[in-house]
């Protein structure tokens, strides 16, 4: 054993230990997950499903399908008015603008200053969003003016995202 080692050195023995590690972890690990693939492979174009997943092409246009509602930004503003004073939020003046897009997906962002509960503010939102499915919240600020009271100022950023017609 000396003389091998003297021969080939501690780099050679080292080399031929991690060749050894190599073959092992190629015949006890990716063999198996490569026999996986190929019965999992299989068993998809069995049940006639493709082996890939759907075209990009096909992803955007299900989004562009989702987000292509009947309604108007003015709709939407109204119904998010509406859910505000369901649920009892004090609202105050909001501002809007459209921001820049270069696709087909329009942003129309609301920054919408509200007083109220955690429990109206929280139950608003819940509202909002179950009701407006192309709205996102962007952003939510809470400020207590005062411990005792259950009064909260919030700043909700908001945003419309719609398909240019």
């Amino acid at each position: 054993m000396k003389q091998l080692v003297d021969r080939i050195g501690v780099a050679g023995i080292a080399a031929i230990g991690l060749l050894a590690a190599a073959l092992l972890f190629s015949n006890f690990v990716v063999r198996p997950l490569e026999s996986k693939n190929s019965l999992l492979v299989e068993t998809s174009a069995r049940h006639g499903r493709k082996a890939d997943a759907a075209l990009p092409g096909e992803k955007v246009a299900a989004v562009h399908d989702y987000l292509r509602k009947d309604e108007a930004t003015t709709d939407w503003l109204a119904k998010l008015h509406g859910i505000g004073a369901a649920t009892g939020l004090q609202l105050r003046s909001a501002s809007y603008k459209t921001l820049p897009a270069e696709g087909r997906i329009v942003r129309y962002e609301i920054v919408l200053p509200v007083s109220g509960s955690y429990g109206q503010i929280r139950d608003f939102l819940k509202r909002a969003r179950a009701e407006i499915p192309v709205m996102s919240v962007d952003q939510l600020s809470l400020k207590r003016d005062e411990r005792r009271s259950g009064a909260i100022q919030a700043e909700m950023r908001l945003t419309l995202h719609m398909v240019k017609s």
